[in-house]
């Protein structure tokens, strides 16, 4: 009985200091937003990292002349390799192209601007040229119209298919984009297809895309030197190692890579990408709990000095309740109560601030795609460190008030 009219008296503290009370949970609320936002919104990004590279599987990898997704130290630099060009190119796929699907794309460039009529794109968009198999392998997906065909490939004709965010820049709501030409670099193409939204991890490059035939991205860049990346997607898993294997001593031998050297490209298996942006997304959850962590800690001082005020405010209910017959431990706990019960209401508000605020945070770096969820672990980890900064925060007052002297606290004015 004595813990239950302790946690009575307790709240009663509470609602008869309402207003040094709310201030008090929103000086942790701020705290716990802190913390538990800052691990939504990390939460958010990869899971809609994930959600990209789920439609790739795990039984592609990539041929690059540069490394993607690396955390790399102080000063180590970028490794950078000559480019992957298009004989390469087509001596590796004459050599796998019976044992796996062969992609192939180059980035004729970032900066192209696009123009229909009198209207035009920003001068960021990015041009591809891609074969048939790239944009299956990818995750681009074709909502209307229709992919390249064998004639479009073969014969480089000046077809292509448009990102949305190229859509909303060019063409009105009630206008069809189908079968309308645009000014690419200077030349005319016609839209066949029209992408559905992927969004990125960079918020939207990817919906901010033109793909043409590869034959086509060609003749467009003209003299510039284009490099060339190839994605292999082997039809039976269990085959992954062996075809990787194979890839790479093929690539040395058209590379003309001499033995003892490294080799002269980057081979990543597609899974590896998740699990590189995973150790990154570690690195950022253990920043955001050190962030969190050192707002709480003030936090938690500021509640133990509120706390500290209130014992010497109550210094003769002290005194009363010592000379009816209230032990020292009962007071303590009285004190850790009232401390613990105004940090979990604040860490309950700050728990309701959070989701949405790291939802929104992680909707602004991915994409206005990105899935809200609801941290159910960083939520229990919130409210269970809500106990422990009211038990930390609580104890010094409590001790201290068990510790008066009853005679002493009668007398206080």
């Amino acid at each position: 009985m004595n813990v239950i009219e302790n946690i009575r008296e307790g709240l009663r503290s509470i609602q008869g200091n309402l207003l040094r009370t709310i201030l008090t949970a929103l000086i942790i609320a701020i705290g716990i937003t802190s913390l538990v936002g800052i691990l939504t919104a990390i939460d958010g990004i990869q899971n809609s990292v994930n959600n990209s590279f789920s439609s790739l599987g795990a039984s592609s990898f990539d041929i690059r002349n540069r490394v993607v997704f690396k955390i790399r130290r102080d000063g180590e630099k970028e490794k950078n390799f000559p480019a992957i060009d298009y004989r390469q190119v087509k001596m590796y796929r004459d050599r796998f192209g019976a044992k796996a699907n062969i992609s192939i794309k180059t980035n004729v460039t970032f900066n192209a601007q696009l123009k229909y009529g009198s209207k035009k794109t920003n001068p960021n968009t990015r041009l591809i040229g891609c074969n048939e198999y790239f944009m299956e392998t990818k995750g681009f997906k074709v909502g209307k119209g229709r992919n390249f065909s064998n004639n479009d490939l073969e014969l480089a004709t000046n077809v292509c298919i448009v990102g949305v965010d190229v859509v909303s820049q060019l063409f009105e709501k009630n206008e069809d984009p189908l079968n309308q030409e645009i000014a690419i670099l200077g030349q005319k193409y016609k839209v066949i297809g029209l992408l559905e939204r992927k969004g990125s991890m960079m918020g939207g490059g990817d919906d901010r895309v033109v793909f043409v035939p590869l034959e086509s991205g060609r003749k467009v860049a003209g003299d510039r030197t284009l490099t060339f990346d190839i994605t292999t997607s082997v039809k039976d898993i269990a085959d992954m190692d062996m075809i990787m294997g194979e890839a790479r001593g093929a690539m040395r031998v058209i590379r003309e890579d001499r033995l003892g050297e490294e080799d002269s490209f980057t081979l990543e298996r597609s899974d590896s990408a998740v699990k590189q942006s995973e150790s990154i997304t570690d690195t950022l959850r253990i920043g955001g709990f050190v962030i969190g962590f050192v707002t709480l800690l003030g936090a938690a001082i500021a509640l133990m000095n509120i706390m500290l005020v209130s014992v010497t405010e109550r210094t003769r209910e002290i005194g009363i309740r010592k000379s009816i017959g209230a032990t020292p431990a009962l007071i303590r706990q009285q004190f850790l109560i009232e401390a613990i019960v105004i940090c979990v209401l604040g860490g309950i508000g700050g728990v309701l601030m959070a989701i949405p605020i790291g939802n929104l945070i992680a909707g602004v770096v991915v994409s206005e795609n990105a899935s809200f969820i609801i941290p159910w672990l960083w939520i229990t980890v919130g409210i269970l460190i809500c106990v422990g900064v009211g038990l930390f925060s609580g104890i010094y007052p409590a001790y201290k008030a068990s510790k008066l002297d009853p005679i002493e606290s009668l007398r206080y004015e």
